[in-house]
């Protein structure tokens, strides 16, 4: 056996497993085809949204406990991974209240009045939303850095520019990427529906940048229909926005370009709802890989333990989804 444990694909949860169980004293091997911090999957990017508001109990629970992992992280690492400027919610924001509520979570709902005051965000006559103090952002490459430094500190071995082309499993275990391991954790975002028959859809979602003065919570916007707007602070006086899962299906093997009619529809969305904002030509594409209901698949099926997909909303869950890999991949050791 190379190792007790190989690891396809260093995303952030790949990254994250890796170091739950190299911090637990397992052998670890990650194999990533192109080279850490690539910007060809799902985690690349300055910033990704953190939030407690979510529509369901479980996942605003979810998210309570990715906080201290990621505070831990924080502390271990020496590095400023979280910045809570809050979260705005705005459409369909009740089931939020609720979520929050039943989970002792303190919220406030504003009126338009006071959501114009506070933000620079139009409200619509007689609008209310829904704000909670601490959300915000999760500096993306940072933790990357982070979660790659913790867990080769801990004694995973990080291998660059190795494509796994298959996972067998074998008697004693299984092979992926020319390492011999007791169990396979694959993690390989868009890739994992090819790799390891996951049902699931690879999208490009397409990303824009618009100047903005001062801070800004991160707001989820349910008032642009089907596809919600969504925005975010991205360091350098950036905002980051997109309209969520609203990119074609793509084969991830075959990158796409930014797509100028979803840029286009973003622009209109940002200066309808935000004041003082400038368009820039920053343009970015992010894959998604989507299951049904946004659901995360992370289960064990023998030696292989699937953490892919994540539907577009697991970076801030990265911790806690990485020890929950670990624990999945200790079962089959």
């Amino acid at each position: 056996m190379d190792a007790e444990v190989v690891i396809v694909g260093a995303g952030v949860m790949g990254l994250a497993a890796a170091r739950a169980l190299a911090r637990a004293g397992r052998d670890v091997v990650v194999c990533e085809q192109f080279a850490l911090e690539h910007d060809r999957g799902s985690s690349h990017g300055e910033s990704r949204i953190v939030r407690l508001s979510y529509p369901e109990e479980r996942w605003v629970r979810l998210a309570q406990q990715s906080y201290p992992l990621w505070r831990e992280l924080e502390a271990e690492s020496g590095r400023a991974l979280l910045e809570l400027h809050g979260t705005l919610d705005l459409g369909d924001w009740e089931p939020n209240r609720d979520a929050l509520a039943a989970c002792g979570i303190e919220h406030e709902v504003l009126d338009a009045a006071e959501l114009e005051r506070r933000f620079p965000v139009r409200a619509e006559p007689g609008e209310r939303a829904l704000f909670q103090a601490d959300g915000g952002i999760v500096r993306a490459d940072e933790a990357l850095a982070a979660l790659a430094g913790s867990a080769a500190a801990a004694g995973a071995v990080l291998r660059e520019g190795v494509r796994v082309e298959a996972v067998e499993e074998r008697a004693d275990g299984v092979a992926a990427g020319g390492v011999a391991a007791r169990v396979a954790v694959v993690t390989a975002g868009a890739w994992a529906p090819a790799l390891a028959g996951v049902d699931a859809t690879p999208t490009a979602e397409t990303v824009s940048y618009f100047r903005l003065e001062g801070p800004l919570p991160s707001v989820i916007d349910t008032t642009t229909g089907p596809s919600s707007g969504y925005a975010l602070a991205s360091p350098g006086g950036l905002l980051k926005a997109g309209l969520h899962q609203s990119g074609a299906p793509v084969d991830p093997d075959e990158p796409r370009p930014p797509d100028p009619e979803l840029a286009a529809r973003t622009e209109a969305w940002v200066g309808r709802r935000f004041r003082g904002t400038e368009p820039t030509e920053l343009r970015q594409t992010c894959l998604y890989t989507r299951r049904a209901g946004d659901e995360f698949l992370l289960e064990r099926r023998g030696s292989v333990v699937l953490g892919s997909a994540c539907s577009g909303h697991g970076f801030k869950f990265a911790p806690v989804v990485g020890r929950r890999l670990a624990e999945l991949a200790a079962e089959a050791l």
